[in-house]
């Protein structure tokens, strides 16, 4: 094995497998990278039984080949290898790197003890990359990190005639996507599956420079396993067991005074406010039907405040308080300048979601405005994000 590539190109495919990588693993193997050189191109792909990444890259092959290195200590080199061309080559039991006059000398795991890497789904419909990547971000946040408790830690993904569903919910928040995607000819009937959140992350992440993501799955049962294509990226993950609760009752919020402030504000008061506040300690919103929303934070002598301007519909007053963390994630989730919420109260849910430029929010009303929108055959509810508020005020 012998091939000559470009070090940005060796680079950026050996960063993005090694992210496929267990941290720790018994299977010694399954910390390596495969390298593949053939006919002009290199594939580098990471496995871990839970997710396949493969990444392609032009190179000039010399003799091709196949190799197992440690994916971890191949990154190391690759961060410190001079830009220019890379040569690279299979010595005996030994996988040689050198680029401008520096030579690194790695070692080799075997290859027969590599487990068989799954065939990859066939192309099921696509979705465009970058919007991918950014509905995949806005529901990501609201999923858990308990490995204890692997469903939570999972994004359905649902897709239902041209449109596409993703949710995440930790018990305490609880975030949905809507957008858009393309079945391809072999869709034939909804798909509602729950996938690794974070390994749903990565993969949207770096498929999302722009094009499409092609989708795969097998109609007659997906074997498991759901894949994502772009550019010269190909990544296939196992699916998780269960699905999320439902949360159309949850966002039923019939009877919500309704707030509007504007998001980027609202999320640096919460910074700043939070800095006094211990651990897990609330941060409290007091909107008044005046225009605007005090926020606090703090115990005793170590306390803060700030006042902003907000408008409040359906009470005259609405304390609430939040998770200083869960709300920034929410806020710092949307795009549009500013953002709605319909307060319950204290100790009940608040449901945020963007207001689109030239006035009211999308769906107003809870699902029966989203309802009539899908009526009307729009994107109904792009975005939305469902929050506990805390008993305890400050």
């Amino acid at each position: 094995m012998e091939f000559r590539i470009d070090r940005t190109a060796f680079a950026e495919a050996v960063g993005r497998t090694v992210r496929a990588l267990p941290a720790r693993t018994p299977v010694p193997v399954l910390g390596g990278l495969l390298l593949e050189a053939d006919a002009g191109r290199l594939a580098v792909t990471g496995f871990d039984f839970e997710a396949a990444v493969r990444v392609e890259a032009d190179a000039e092959v010399a003799e091709p080949g196949r190799v197992l290195v440690l994916g971890r200590r191949l990154l190391d080199v690759c961060r410190v290898l001079p830009d220019g061309p890379v040569s690279c080559a299979l010595e005996a039991s030994r996988f040689t790197v050198e680029a401008g006059g520096t030579r690194f000398g790695l070692s080799t795991l075997p290859l027969a003890e590599y487990p068989a890497l799954p065939a990859p789904p066939a192309p099921y419909g696509t979705v465009d990359a970058a919007a991918f990547a950014t509905a995949v971000a806005q529901v990501a946040v609201a999923a858990g990190r308990d490995e204890t408790l692997p469903l939570l830690t999972g994004a359905q993904l649902r897709l239902d005639g041209g449109e596409m569903t993703l949710a995440a919910s930790d018990r305490y928040r609880y975030a949905v996507r809507r957008l858009e995607w393309r079945p391809g000819a072999a869709a034939d009937g909804a798909v509602d599956v729950l996938l690794p959140a974070r390994r749903l992350l990565d993969v949207a992440r770096s498929l999302g420079r722009g094009g499409d993501v092609v989708i795969g799955w097998d109609p007659a049962g997906g074997g498991g396993l759901i894949g994502f294509e772009g550019g010269r990226t190909r990544t296939a993950l196992r699916l998780l067991d269960g699905r999320l609760p439902t949360y159309r009752s949850l966002f039923d919020m019939t009877g919500a005074a309704v707030a509007e402030v504007e998001c980027e504000g609202l999320a640096e008061a919460v910074r700043r406010v939070a800095v006094v506040a211990e651990a897990n300690s609330p941060v409290r919103l007091d909107f008044s039907s005046d225009g605007s929303v005090m926020l606090r934070a703090g115990y005793g002598d170590d306390v803060a405040a700030q006042r902003l301007p907000a408008t409040l519909t359906g009470a005259d007053e609405m304390p609430v308080a939040f998770n200083p963390a869960y709300l920034l994630d929410a806020l710092t989730s949307f795009e549009s300048p500013r953002v709605r919420l319909e307060l319950l109260g204290s100790g009940q849910r608040a449901l945020l979601h963007a207001v689109p430029d030239g006035g009211a929010a999308e769906g107003g009303g809870g699902m029966a405005g989203e309802t009539a929108r899908e009526k009307a055959g729009g994107m109904a509810g792009e975005h939305r994000h469902l929050l506990m508020s805390v008993k305890q005020l400050v």
